[in-house]
């Protein structure tokens, strides 16, 4: 049975060790306690213990050799012990069997035969006796979780295992009455009646039974088939700090430095595996690297050019929140053998091996060639879902790791026709904040308008990021909105226009995912030789943009060694400004009379006082004073009505303020809501006010003018920009559900609900004309509207 208990474990390991180590500690537990069973039973106890400790120092000792831990018996014995628990519930599943994830259940395991043999053999209590397997069984079902396939068989086998230990553990029973026994001198009648009575009590006893199974059976049914708890979630995984999460503002610091040591690097690489995208483009061979060398990569795609050497990946940040990317991982404890990524099938793929030592670099992400398979001389903790590695314990100096990774080469012959996905799956990397600044958006547009594929538009950011700004070590690090702006458009003699590889990388995946293009960013190291120190000034951040049917593929918005930037005027028009001239210029150029003298407006007035400009100056300045003021009063009580209907009060009135939020901007954009229409006609009717939204046409109410969505094969309309827009019906949701269960509304979903209002609220008002977005913040009407 204790047996049985491992192999129900063992499902969620990597292989098999697990059940075996349990199933020996069964052995040896339930063996101790069957050979000391004349001994006295106060002996028993610590001969088995010691027999454990034996047990499960040659069970760490095995696994810490098999997974090739550094460190002494003792010192990992220790870290185990100590951190067995909450390594086993946050390891990456499938687990490694190692010395921290092994030693829980070997334990429980060894005590749980310990005490069933004890009280079930020495003290004959056959049914005490399975208390301690079956509480065993139950634990390992619950880590399980739902993280394996439904089990069966094992838990008929458990059943079977018990109803046979209890038959077999049962007393004998007495002999049947003899001719000297008194029973058998009983009339016939009375013993028909005795059977009778043992035949009605067994009926009435099989009746209740079968009766609690017809009225169980459903409720146990329903349980079985409900999602079983994952005890995972209570648990914290590894946790990094703010430089680890966001590793990109290293990078200017990096540049300040360049002479700094970070880490020492040996690549080899192997050859590229024979299969239907194995060979070189066009049907010739693919030619092998040498030792050392990165592989001589094939790209017809003349304007997707990367530097030459091997990159060494810190971090993949996906998420953008307006100010500062994040990685956004959750890092799970790992063993030797890393799980495979998700990636795109039939692509050519490398696998290169690595000898990193850590030498001035800290923090605790792990530089690995992407992708890394396995890891060995450093304990990792991994996101699966990105690929990004910690150490949990922090980097030191003198370091040594090897890594195994497997690196995939996309068919760039490909990218040209290539779309890009959409959907949940990727909605993270599309999503841009709301609070972008206008030039942003409007450069974007324009990129956007001359390029209709996926591939032409990241091309064009490319080349128009890399043909305008420089490269310089010494330029503030940021990547908000306010500093990318100041980067693409600030003035060239006065900072703007130049940054770091952080500034472009960020400029890029920004610009990508306002053009519907799922990008992130990646941190990293660029090794010329692939051999030999990495330095600060090896640091780079670079773009990456995902493609259907070829995965991630990076791109290079660094300008060319030696080139001299464009001015970014020459390529970038924005919106002309109002052509009215002010009333001051208008005066000013007031055509003279036909004579040729000046009329009589401008002639100068020579009595005592103040002449007609001076007063109409002072006039229309008052004028001005007092409109700017009152526009400072709304802005400033348009900010508190905002703050109060998002922030204050109960989960269930902030989605109100939310949803408030979300019809005023409509009322602003000129697309008022009806109010005849549900939560649900309004997400629609919300949908269709955006240009190029994928929403029915449908007019919702009287008079309104819903406009047809776009044509979703039409790649140069720029509507495309805003793809990235939530789904406002995950508001209409929150709404029903605070109007019919307001108790159940939490703080996560009023939190959900403001973020979805704020980015809908924002993307309605930059897809409006110019004189809607200039007064959409100093309109009073949201300050009065009631409904």
């Amino acid at each position: 049975m204790i047996g049985l208990a491992g192999a129900v474990l063992g499902r969620v390991y990597a292989d098999s060790l697990l059940t075996q180590l349990v199933l020996g500690a069964a052995v040896g537990s339930v063996g101790v306690s069957l050979a000391a069973r004349r001994l006295p039973s106060w002996l028993v106890a610590p001969l088995s213990v010691g027999a454990l400790l034996g047990y499960t120092a040659f069970a760490l000792w095995f696994t810490a050799q098999r997974a090739d831990l550094p460190g002494a018996l003792g010192t990992v014995a220790v870290d185990a012990a100590r951190n067995g628990i909450p390594r086993l519930l946050t390891a990456l599943i499938p687990v490694e069997p190692m010395p921290d994830t092994v030693i829980v259940p070997l334990v429980a395991a060894w005590l749980a035969g310990l005490a069933g043999a004890e009280v079930g053999i020495r003290a004959s209590r056959v049914l005490l006796g399975l208390v301690a397997p079956a509480v065993l069984y139950a634990g390992a079902l619950y880590v399980v979780g739902p993280n394996a396939e439904p089990t069966v068989w094992s838990t008929l086998a458990f059943a079977t295992a018990g109803a046979v230990a209890l038959a077999a553990g049962g007393r004998p029973s007495q002999p049947p009455p003899g001719p000297s026994d008194p029973g058998s001198e009983l009339p016939p009648a009375v013993r028909a009646t005795m059977r009778l009575r043992v035949l009605a009590s067994t009926a009435a006893g099989l009746a209740v039974v079968v009766g609690l199974a017809v009225l169980l059976a459903p409720l146990v049914a329903r349980q079985v088939g409900a999602t079983p708890v994952d005890p995972r979630r209570y648990v914290q995984p590894p946790q990094v700090d703010s430089l680890d999460e966001n590793p990109l503002i290293r990078i200017s610091g990096w540049a300040l430095s360049p002479d700094q040591k970070l880490l020492d690097v040996t690549t080899s690489g192997g050859t590229v595996p024979a299969g239907p995208a194995g060979g070189a483009p066009g049907g010739g061979a693919e030619p092998t690297p040498a030792d050392g060398e990165a592989p001589v990569e094939p790209d017809p795609v003349e304007e997707l050019e990367q530097p030459a050497g091997v990159r060494i990946r810190l971090a993949v940040l996906n998420d953008y929140d307006g100010v500062t990317w994040r990685v956004g991982a959750t890092y799970r404890n790992a063993g030797r053998v890393l799980p495979a990524v998700e990636s795109v099938p039939d692509l050519r793929t490398e696998r290169i091996q690595q000898q990193i030592t850590i030498d001035g670099l800290t923090g605790r992400l792990l530089p690995a060639v992407p992708t890394p398979r396995e890891v060995t001389g450093a304990r990792v903790a991994y996101d699966q879902s990105s690929g990004t590695m910690i150490r949990p314990e922090g980097l030191k100096s003198g370091l040594a790791y090897s890594v195994t990774s497997v690196r995939e080469y996309p068919d760039y012959d490909l990218l040209p026709a290539a779309n890009v996905p959409s959907g949940d799956a990727v909605a993270r990397f599309l999503r841009v904040e709301a609070g972008a600044p206008e030039q942003l958006t409007r450069l974007a547009t324009q990129l956007a308008e001359d390029n209709g594929a996926p591939y032409g538009r990241a091309a064009a950011i490319e080349t128009f990021l890399a043909e305008h700004y420089r490269v310089v070590p010494d330029a503030p690090s940021g990547h908000a909105y306010p500093n990318l702006n100041f980067f693409l458009f600030g003035p060239s003699n006065g900072g703007g226009q130049r940054g770091t590889s952080e500034q472009f990388a960020a400029s890029f995946a920004v610009l990508a995912r306002m053009m519907g293009l799922p990008s992130r960013v990646v941190v990293g190291f660029q090794s010329s030789t692939g051999s030999g120190p990495v330095r600060a000034a090896d640091a780079l951040a670079w773009p990456e943009v995902l493609f259907d049917g070829l995965g991630w593929v990076p791109f290079n918005p660094l300008p060319k060694p030696n080139t001299k930037p464009r001015p970014v005027e020459e390529d970038f028009k924005p919106e002309p400004e109002d052509p009215t001239p002010p009333p001051d210029e208008a005066s000013e150029t007031a055509e003279p009379t036909p004579s040729g003298t000046p009329g009589p407006a401008a002639a100068p007035d020579r009595r005592g006082g103040l002449g007609t400009p001076v007063l109409v100056g002072g006039g229309t300045g008052g004028l001005l004073l007092l409109l700017t003021g009152l526009a400072v009063v709304v802005v400033g009580l348009r900010r508190a009505q905002r703050r109060r209907r998002l922030a204050e009060g109960s989960p269930a009135q902030r989605i109100y303020g939310a949803w408030r939020e979300v019809t005023d901007a409509l009322r602003l954009a000129g697309r008022p809501v009806p109010n005849h229409l549900a939560a649900t006609e309004v997400a629609e009717h919300a949908r269709s006010s955006i240009q190029g939204a994928a929403a029915p046409s449908t007019p919702t109410g009287p008079g309104d003018d819903v406009p047809a969505p776009a044509d979703p094969t039409a790649t140069t309309h720029p509507a495309t920009l805003r793809r990235a827009v939530p789904p406002i019906d995950d508001l209409a949701v929150l709404v029903n559900l605070a109007a019919f269960a307001p108790g159940h509304a939490t703080d996560d979903q009023a939190r959900q609900a403001a973020e979805l209002a704020l980015t809908y609220a924002g993307e309605l008002r930059a897809d409006r004309p110019w004189w809607r977005r200039a007064l959409w913040s100093l309109h009073p009407g949201p300050l009065r509207w009631r409904s």
